[in-house]
């Protein structure tokens, strides 16, 4: 499967997308319109170790929420991440059996070297 959840309206995003030069192998779902399902992000979070690992707190929900104040447990992380597609450090990834996470600049580099090499 080669699948990466991101959010259209987000610059970033849409860098990212273009400097992965993608083929139409990869299936493209905008969180904002269709928000991860409780599987994938399951997936995902098998891959990367924790949902907090998947989470953003840098999203603008998390300190008007008040989340910034609460000690948030793994279930609560994902809990969010499905009823908010801003919670999530985007973008998902997805190329067969590896998984990345966000937008830093070794992520995405690791993760267009996958994909040339799939």
């Amino acid at each position: 499967m080669k699948k990466i959840y991101h959010l259209s309206s987000c610059n970033t995003n849409q860098r990212i997308l273009k400097e992965l030069e993608l083929g139409d192998d990869v299936e493209l779902q905008d969180i904002k319109k269709e928000n991860i399902d409780e599987k994938a992000l399951d997936f995902i979070k098998k891959k990367v170790g924790s949902y907090e690992a998947m989470f953003s707190k840098r999203a603008m929900k998390y300190r008007s929420m008040g989340l910034n104040e609460m000690k948030l447990s793994e279930e609560d992380y994902k809990k969010y991440m499905l009823e908010e597609y801003t919670f999530l450090k985007r973008p998902f990834i997805i190329f067969e059996d590896e998984v990345f996470v966000g937008n830093a600049k070794a992520t995405v580099e690791a993760a267009k070297k996958a994909y040339q090499s799939s």
